[in-house]
């Protein structure tokens, strides 16, 4: 196995996936490179939604796939945006767009109850009829700041505040982050379950 299709054309994904499996000799590549178009995502859970894109993407490649689903779930907006983060402020949603109407929607919460985490369920696909995908999940415990903090990162990285590091996790650099974050304890978690099954070296 030298190649995995991403199921998404994320570039901030792709970096960040790969940077993690390079060193098994996989090059992650994402499926707009298959010309593959986006998969119609009507799970009602991360993990639904999760096996829905690697299924599209192993499907329409040919090649084993791995997709992500992966969201942010605020305590006091009752775990929302969840499995809508990405598309939260409605149509032609971005990520300044979304920061910008979670903030609207928190103002004057107090600070301890701005309680918040990542979360990242992986999946990954042998070939797209795989009855048995390989699933993994990890989370990132944090706090929503007041106000968007430094130049990194993606998605709510400038107002998720990391608490050990007392920093917006948009201030901390792309190696560090995939030390902690959400996706790399997912995707570590992946490669340990990669490795057991004999599927990669």
């Amino acid at each position: 196995m030298k190649k995995i299709v991403l199921a998404s054309s994320n570039a901030g994904k792709v970096r960040e996936i790969n940077s993690l499996l390079s060193d098994y000799g996989i090059d992650v590549v994402p499926q707009t490179e298959f010309d593959i178009p986006d998969a119609i995502e009507d799970g009602l859970s991360f993990v639904e939604n999760a096996i829905i894109k690697a299924r599209h993407a192993a499907k329409l490649s040919g090649c084993p796939a791995i997709a992500d689903d992966s969201g942010i779930e605020v305590d006091a907006l009752n775990h929302r945006p969840g499995i809508y983060s990405a598309r939260y402020s409605g149509e032609g949603a971005n990520d300044q767009k979304n920061n910008a109407k979670m903030l609207g929607e928190l103002a004057g919460v107090p600070d301890e109850q701005r309680t918040a985490r990542y979360q990242c369920v992986m999946v990954f696909m042998r070939d797209g009829d795989d009855p048995t995908p390989v699933i993994t999940q990890g989370s990132l415990e944090g706090r929503i700041l007041d106000a968007p903090r430094g130049e990194g990162g993606f998605g709510y990285d400038p107002i998720f505040l990391l608490p050990e590091k007392n920093c917006a996790a948009a201030e901390i650099s792309l190696e560090e982050k995939n030390k902690i974050s959400h996706r790399a304890i997912a995707l570590n978690a992946m490669v340990s379950k990669l490795k057991e099954l004999k599927l990669i070296g």
